[in-house]
């Protein structure tokens, strides 16, 4: 079974704060999926995307709210629905305004995330900025030159991944960094392995 629900992510934190659009019913539960059969056998289709919680079907109940709710745990203000005014109307046409509100509650979220997180030095945030300008003009007018230059950025990034890595190990709990690199304590284990079983600078 497929879950068709939309989510979305930043490039920096990824899955560590996936946002999407929940829905709660009239006694504040959540809902669990919703089940179709699509008339092949014993194979259904599984649905969380909030569009279907229109009550039109007797096994899916109709959403009372919406609100913006994220991997990490948290979840914005409710966006409730005025079925007087939706009426026969589809769900996802009639509450499109509500949902947008949810995303923007989720983008504020991260927001407050990015703010959080252990800020960068002005001159590496700079250094940053410019390698990618630089490297983005030199797509247009050399590809290949372009191409190395990415090569070298990935071994620069591994050489000095490790030796990062390795000292904020011995610096810092995985709670500390996950809150330092705005992402999971999962997700930052997994970051730090990534980053030290990678590299072959290890001298």
């Amino acid at each position: 079974m497929a879950d068709d629900r939309e989510t979305w992510t930043t490039e920096e934190f990824g899955r560590s704060h996936e946002g999407r659009v929940g829905v709660l019913l009239p006694d504040g539960t959540v809902p669990p999926p919703a089940l179709f059969d699509i008339g092949s056998g014993s194979a259904m289709h599984e649905s969380s995307h909030w569009s279907v919680y229109d009550g039109r079907f007797a096994r899916i109940p109709r959403a009372a709210a919406l609100r913006g709710v994220c991997s990490c745990g948290w979840t914005g203000p409710e966006r409730v629905l005025d079925w007087e005014a939706i009426g026969q109307q589809d769900l996802e046409d009639a509450a499109d305004e509500q949902a947008d509100a949810c995303c923007q509650d989720w983008d504020d979220h991260t927001t407050t995330v990015e703010a959080t997180a252990i800020p960068l030095p002005a001159t590496v945030t700079h250094l940053l900025e410019q390698l990618e300008t630089e490297i983005g003009k030199l797509a247009e007018s050399a590809p290949l030159a372009a191409l190395r230059a990415v090569r070298r950025m990935e071994t620069t990034a591994s050489a000095t991944g490790y030796w990062a890595a390795r000292h904020a190990q011995d610096d810092a709990t995985p709670a500390q960094a996950a809150t330092a690199l705005g992402l999971t304590e999962d997700a930052v284990r997994r970051e730090l392995g990534r980053l030290i079983r990678g590299s072959r600078h290890r001298t």
